[in-house]
């Protein structure tokens, strides 16, 4: 019993720490539309589930593709519209050669190593916000996750309880920062936090917005319909500046 209650202490105070370091406020951002078409644009993480999404979707709307890859071997997909930039996030060389000449950058960065103190994120991120900011390319979108800022405890009891605390800490601790280091630049940004992520076929955002969720049960949604908005962003000036939750 004690050992019970020691974990849902921990568990709570998690919680809190991640509400606190995370994005807790709206920092709506007023912009003059430009003019210009954004068509071409550049993809982190495109060989992680939501990546691939984007990129498949991203062609299939006309969209000039970069995509930045650590091993071009895991990312077997050709189309006259898409460049491959062999490269590491973490590498800023790398990073600022795939940046240059964009109109806009998404993010799906993501990894695996839940179980090491890592700041690929943060630091990938803070890589890809100064050559974005070096370049003048302006329209920044990037996928983070629900359970962090003003959306903490909105996954579900399984995942506040049990699966953030005891095998995603590092990794959501890690995002806090990445997100912190967006909402800190210059940059007309949205952060898309989504809920668990499936691989079940779209079905379209049922609820977006600041209070999406449960704090009971566990809420999921598509990669592919996580893909769809993010590529909305691109061209839709709602959530300018603000941290979005999308679940069914």
């Amino acid at each position: 019993m004690r050992l019970l209650l020691l974990l849902i202490v921990y568990a709570i105070s998690l919680a809190i720490g991640l509400w606190r370091r995370g994005l807790t406020s709206v920092a709506k951002i007023s912009i003059a539309p430009t003019g210009r078409p954004l068509t071409r644009i550049l993809i982190i993480g495109v060989t992680g589930g939501t990546g691939r999404q984007l990129l498949v979707r991203a062609l299939e709307q006309g969209y000039v593709v970069t995509a930045l890859v650590r091993d071009p071997r895991k990312l077997s997909f050709e189309h006259p519209h898409l460049t491959v930039v062999h490269g590491d996030v973490l590498d800023y060389s790398a990073v600022e050669k795939a940046v240059r000449g964009q109109d806009a950058v998404i993010s799906a960065l993501g990894h695996k190593r839940f179980f090491v103190l890592t700041r690929i994120l943060s630091e990938g991120t803070r890589n890809v916000l100064r050559a974005m900011e070096t370049h003048n390319v302006r329209r920044f979108v990037c996928e983070t996750s629900l359970g962090i800022g003003d959306s903490v405890g909105r996954m579900g009891l399984y995942y506040s309880l049990l699966v953030i605390p005891f095998i995603l800490p590092l990794y959501f601790w890690d995002k806090t920062r990445q997100e912190r280091l967006i909402a800190a630049s210059k940059l007309e940004w949205v952060i898309v936090r989504p809920a668990v992520l499936t691989n079940a076929v779209a079905r379209g955002v049922g609820r977006h917005g600041r209070k999406v969720g449960s704090f009971l049960w566990t809420v999921r949604i598509a990669r592919a319909d996580v893909a769809d908005f993010m590529l909305k962003q691109l061209v839709n000036d709602s959530y300018l500046g603000t941290a979005v939750g999308v679940c069914r």
